[in-house]
């Protein structure tokens, strides 16, 4: 068997709020309705469909993670520079993002950690080539 794409289905309390801040950080809509909005992320424009919790409910056989206590995947978005990570952080708390990993070397490269208003986790990382 052979996929041909992959895209990640989130839950969320408020499509409105979670359309404002993904649009306020630039991201490309892919669409929305009653139940879900939609993003682009990147240049091969990886998808995330965030769907209001009470109808994502169906998917997981109603079985949702608790974001409080844990989380269910850390997406990173890349970054040209220590200072596009910098302007990252700058916008991602503009836009009401929590910042859970403050900004910080690893390895070779470096990166911060945020998480969405529901609480769906990211990290921002300059990776030197």
């Amino acid at each position: 068997m052979k996929t041909t794409k992959i895209w990640a289905n989130f839950g969320v309390e408020d499509l409105a709020r979670t359309t404002q801040f993904y649009s306020e950080l630039g991201f490309k809509p892919n669409g929305n309705n009653e139940t879900l909005t939609s993003f682009t992320f990147g240049k091969d424009n990886f998808i995330i469909h965030f769907f209001i919790k009470k109808q994502f409910k169906w998917a997981v056989n109603g079985e949702m993670s608790d974001l409080n206590l844990g989380n269910e995947i850390i997406f990173s978005l890349s970054a040209e520079s220590i200072d596009e990570v910098h302007q990252w952080l700058l916008a991602v708390k503009n836009a009401g993002g929590k910042i859970f990993a403050e900004p910080q070397s690893f390895e070779k490269g470096y990166f911060f950690g945020f998480s969405d208003p529901d609480g769906h986790k990211f990290n921002v990382l300059y990776w030197p080539e």
